[in-house]
Parts: C-alpha cells; sequence; structure tokens
C-alpha cells in the first residue's frame, strides 16, 4: 500500500511538473509572437481563422477582407471615435482599466448576469490575436498574462495601429480599411467623423450589424460616440 502511495505521490508530482513546464513554453510561444509582431504586421490572427473556418464550412473557397495599412493613413476620425467608444483612458493606463472593471462588475451584479465585460483596447487586442471569444477565467487569465506582455513591450500607438487592423468589423471583415471599403467604399483614410463614429458602434456586435445595418439603437450610440470624439486622447 506504501509503495501504491509513492507510486501514485511521484506521478502526481512529474503530472504537474509537466503540466508547469507546458504551461512556460506556452508563455514563451505567446512572448516570440508579441516580439515578432513588434514590427512585422500580422498576417493572421486567432480570430481571422476561426471566422475563416465558419465561413468555409458553408463556401470552401470563402476568404477574408482585411488588408494592412500604416498607423498615419487611419483616419484621425475613426481613431477617436474607437478611443471614445472603447477606452476612453487608452493612453493613461498600463493595459488594465481597474475603473472601468468595477463598473462592469457593478452592472453585471445589478443585471444577475453578463452583460459588461470592462475590457481595454490592449485586452481586447490580445484576445483576438491569440485566444477565442469563449468566456472562462482560464481564458481571463491568459489574456491577461499576454495583455502584459504587450503592454511592456509595445508602445501605444503600436498597440492602437494593430488593434484598429486587426478587430473584426463584420462577416470576414477585419481591420479598419476592410471595414472602410465594406461598409462605405472609401480608404480608412478617407472616413468621415459620422462614418467613423459608426463604425466605433458597430466594435462590439460587428457581425449582427453587418447583417442589419438599420438596426435600433446603433443611430444612438453613433451619435453618442461622435459627441465624445472630441475629448478622446490619442497615443
Amino acid at each position: 500500500m506504501k509503495r501504491l502511495c509513492a507510486r501514485a505521490l511521484t506521478a502526481l508530482k512529474w503530472g504537474l511538473l509537466l503540466g508547469i513546464g507546458l504551461a512556460l513554453l506556452a508563455q514563451l510561444w505567446f512572448l516570440g509572437w508579441v516580439l515578432w509582431w513588434k514590427w512585422v504586421p500580422p498576417q493572421e490572427t486567432r480570430f481571422m481563422s476561426l471566422r475563416l473556418a465558419e465561413l468555409r464550412q458553408q463556401a470552401p473557397d470563402a476568404t477574408l477582407q482585411y488588408q494592412w495599412v500604416d498607423y498615419g493613413r487611419i483616419s484621425a476620425h475613426l481613431k477617436r471615435a474607437i478611443i471614445a467608444a472603447e477606452d476612453a483612458r487608452f493612453v493613461d493606463h498600463e493595459g488594465f482599466d481597474w475603473q472601468g472593471i468595477q463598473k462592469a462588475l457593478e452592472k453585471n451584479q445589478k443585471k444577475g448576469r453578463f452583460v459588461a465585460g470592462g475590457s481595454t483596447i490592449s485586452q481586447q487586442l490580445a484576445k483576438n490575436l491569440f485566444l477565442t471569444p469563449t468566456k472562462s477565467w482560464l481564458r481571463k487569465a491568459q489574456e491577461a498574462v499576454i495583455t502584459l506582455m504587450i503592454e511592456t513591450l509595445w508602445d501605444k500607438e503600436r498597440i492602437f495601429e494593430v488593434y484598429l487592423n486587426v478587430i473584426e468589423w463584420g462577416n470576414g471583415v477585419f481591420g479598419a480599411e476592410a471595414a472602410a471599403r465594406h461598409y462605405y467604399g472609401s480608404s480608412a483614410a478617407q472616413l468621415t467623423p459620422p462614418q467613423a463614429a459608426r463604425l466605433a458602434a458597430m466594435v462590439p456586435n460587428p457581425r449582427f450589424y453587418d447583417r442589419n445595418r438599420n438596426a435600433p439603437g446603433l443611430a444612438r450610440k453613433t451619435a453618442i460616440i461622435l459627441a465624445r470624439m472630441p475629448a478622446a486622447q490619442l497615443p
């Protein structure tokens, strides 16, 4: 019996060590990509690969609408609209907006269900680059680790540049340039303030708004964002 217990403890110890080792290797893998994307534009993200797989279940030859553009070639109106809509304290925080998280927790508690997340632009970027839309504590923990990597190794302008280029903006539509062409037939550099505000209003549920462009509430959200844009601080 003692031998059996000893063997079980040994197996447990080696299992834990193996698990820790694999977890560390995974973090090194994430870190390697974060370092690479500090200078090189991402060609594909985790969210892109997931959406493409979904599209190809219906149409095997489906492709994504995605075109990288440098930070200077994206309208300042869109930059201000996204900051106003998604993360007003983006230039000041270090990856986590604790006030926003507290407000989200209070709102969720009041509603009795998950209705707000309080995620910053940096957290959203970490999720889009590497993770999945599923909600779990494990995913949130990994998201936090990647967020710290990004905030430590990139400056705010690079974080915002990559974010604007890779976030989902419709069914198979990713990034500011593809969104501008998909909805307005123009480049990201030519977006007007109302167009930018409307695109920012679509970010929380882009595929829904792609299918329902006159959805109730979209115009109201657009007007609120448009009013907040002058106060938005850009990196």
